[in-house]
């Protein structure tokens, strides 16, 4: 393989290594902004991951499939509202038991069903022909850069346009404004007569279920081999330290999951860039392949730590996260 070759294959695998980040991100700031710390990121997303990728395969049907994934997920979005506004249930201790619940799902199902006909993705032709990549007319036929960034399956582009409208729906519309009144204020935005059980309940629900959607991603991805390891493989945790990488918006989380995809690259391409570049990266093949393997993990524990050590004079956490909204005190 020559060197631009390499380069547009690096490209391309940065955005595949980032869009399930994306999805987790983009679902988890959504869910936040209306004052809810939903710490169950990765097993939401393994549930849409292994209900998406079954009944979508069995349908033959990409669309089946990213819908019940988006339901699946939504559905543990819909636990997690129930337990923590209905119930006022500790939001840290609920999203973690929705992580345990999530994982025990995937694994509980994917071994169950592996046992007896584990639907193959080779054997659907619909879902291969729609998770083939699709070329952006001119920008794909940009040198090097062109086929790495510009040809991708239909769910990579979703996953953008989902971030775009996103940001769109909270900077520029009277819900988006009134979700986040919800988020800073819920008394205030309660005495204007704002429903703040259906604000929360209604995007909490659907931050889940765009997390769903990257967890299915994820499955496709892999080709539906179902392994020990769980296809999310702590992409969730990664998405939320990203949501406060991006201060907490949907446009920037584009650019700070790009890094993180960056060096998960760099984990299954070091070597090949070592020998395009040997002067310069030939290094790379002298660093342990586990020690990429944990580089996103550890970049996630700094952004953590500071974050939780210095709050950022222009941040926009919303003031009431984590929060319970007892009524009767407003």
């Amino acid at each position: 393989m020559d060197t631009l070759n390499i380069i547009t294959l690096f490209l391309y695998n940065i955005v595949v290594y980032n869009i399930p980040l994306l999805y987790g991100t983009v679902g988890e700031i959504i869910t936040e902004k209306s004052g809810s710390l939903n710490l169950g990121v990765e097993g939401i997303m393994a549930v849409g991951a292994i209900f998406g990728y079954i009944v979508g395969c069995y349908a033959n049907s990409l669309l089946v499939g990213i819908l019940i994934s988006f339901a699946a997920a939504g559905l543990c979005g819909l636990l997690f509202a129930f337990l923590t506004v209905s119930l006022q249930a500790n939001q840290n201790v609920t999203g973690l038991t929705i992580t345990t619940f999530g994982l025990g799902v995937y694994f509980f199902v994917g071994n169950g069903l592996k046992s007896v006909n584990w639907p193959v993705m080779s054997d659907y032709s619909a879902i291969q022909s729609g998770f083939e990549a699709i070329e952006i007319p001119l920008l794909s036929d940009i040198p090097i850069i062109g086929k790495g960034l510009f040809s991708h399956n239909i769910l990579v582009y979703l996953g953008i346009i989902i971030a775009v409208l996103a940001w769109w729906y909270l900077k520029h519309t009277k819900q988006g404004l009134r979700l986040r009144a919800v988020g800073e204020n819920p008394a205030a935005a309660d005495s204007v007569g704002i429903n703040i059980t259906l604000y929360k309940y209604l995007h909490i629900i659907i931050g889940a279920g765009i997390m769903g959607i990257g967890g299915y991603y994820m499955g496709l991805n892999m080709s539906g081999s179902f392994s020990s390891n769980c296809w999310t493989n702590g992409y969730g945790w990664i998405a939320i330290a990203l949501v406060i990488f991006a201060n907490w918006s949907p446009l920037k989380a584009i650019g700070g999951t790009f890094i993180f995809g960056f060096f998960n690259t760099l984990r299954v391409s070091r070597g090949s860039l070592a020998v395009a570049f040997p002067e310069l990266l030939g290094w790379l093949n002298n660093v342990p392949a586990k020690l990429f393997q944990a580089l996103p993990f550890i970049i996630t524990a700094i952004v953590l730590i500071v974050d939780s050590v210095k709050k950022k004079k222009n941040s926009n956490e919303p003031a009431a996260i984590g929060l319970n909204y007892y009524r009767e005190d407003r």
